[in-house]
C-alpha cells in the first residue's frame, strides 16, 4: 500500500492525472488495451475534466481504453445521481473514445438482470479470473463505504459473484455494484479521498482493527498489493 498526501483537491487531481497518464502509456507498450473502472461521486470530477483537457488529451491513446463503472445508483441515465452520466458529462463526452469500449451498468432493466449482464461482460473480458482491470478508481464515503459496499450489508462479504444488486435502506434506493473478488484481482486500485468530512473514515479504514462490516473499504486488498491512497491534507487530518 502507498499513501500519497497532496495539498488539496486541485493538486490531488493534477498528480493523479499525471500518474494515470504515465501508467496507461506503460501498460499499452505491452498489451493492446487498457481497462479502467471509473468512480462516481464528486471527488473524481476534477480529475476527469483534467484528463479531457488539452494538456492530457493528446497524451492518451483513447481508442485503446475500455471503460467500466464500479457501481451505479438504480436511477435513469438522465438523473444527475447516475454515476455513468457524471462520467460522460466530465470525461467521455469530451475525448475520442470508441463507443463499444464503454460499458455502463444498465438501469433500464431489472437490477438483478443488470447485475447478471454486467458480470457476463466482465467474465468475457477477463476469462482467466486471475487478473481483471488494469486500474480501478474508488472513492470513500464518510461511513467508510466504497463502491456500493455499505456497513452492515452482506454484499461486503460476497465471494463468488463479481456484480451484485441490493436495496440500500438508508437511501431508499437499489444499488448495483462490483464486489471485492473482481476488484481485488485488478492490477492496480487507487482510492481518491478529499475533504474534512472524510477524515474520520479514512483514519478508521487505515488504522482500526480489521472489521469490514463496520469499515467496508478495508476489504479492498488487491492480491498483488498495488493499492494507492491519494488523499488531500483535509482528508488526512486525523492521520499521524
Amino acid at each position: 500500500m502507498e499513501l500519497i498526501i497532496t495539498k488539496d483537491i486541485d493538486e490531488l487531481s493534477r498528480q493523479v492525472a499525471v500518474w494515470i497518464t504515465a501508467y496507461i502509456e506503460k501498460v499499452l507498450k505491452s498489451q493492446p488495451r487498457f481497462t479502467i473502472v471509473l468512480s462516481g461521486g464528486s471527488t473524481p470530477q476534477k480529475l476527469y475534466r483534467l484528463l479531457a483537457s488539452t494538456g492530457f488529451l493528446k497524451n492518451i491513446e483513447w481508442s485503446r481504453l475500455h471503460f467500466f463503472w464500479g457501481d451505479e445508483r438504480y436511477v435513469p441515465f438522465t438523473d444527475q445521481r447516475n454515476n455513468a452520466k457524471m462520467g460522460f458529462d466530465n470525461l467521455l463526452d469530451h475525448v475520442p473514445v470508441i463507443k463499444e469500449h464503454i460499458h455502463m451498468i444498465r438501469t433500464d432493466i431489472e437490477p438483478s438482470a443488470s447485475a447478471t449482464e454486467y458480470e457476463s461482460i466482465l467474465k468475457n473480458y477477463f476469462p482467466g479470473n486471475n487478473h481483471t482491470f488494469d486500474l480501478v478508481l474508488l472513492g470513500l464515503g464518510d461511513n467508510a463505504h466504497t463502491l456500493s459496499l455499505f456497513p452492515g450489508y452482506e454484499v461486503v462479504n460476497e465471494k463468488e459473484h463479481w456484480v451484485s444488486s441490493f436495496y440500500l435502506e438508508e437511501q431508499n434506493m437499489v444499488r448495483i455494484t462490483l464486489t471485492p473478488p473482481v476488484v481485488n484481482a485488478a492490477a492496480r486500485v487507487a482510492f481518491l479521498v478529499s475533504g474534512n468530512d472524510k477524515a474520520r473514515a479514512l483514519h478508521q479504514v487505515l488504522t482500526a482493527k480489521y472489521d469490514t462490516n463496520r469499515y467496508p473499504a478495508q476489504i479492498i486488498q488487491p492480491v498483488n498489493d498495488e493499492l494507492y491512497w491519494w488523499v488531500d491534507e483535509a482528508a488526512a487530518a486525523e492521520l499521524e
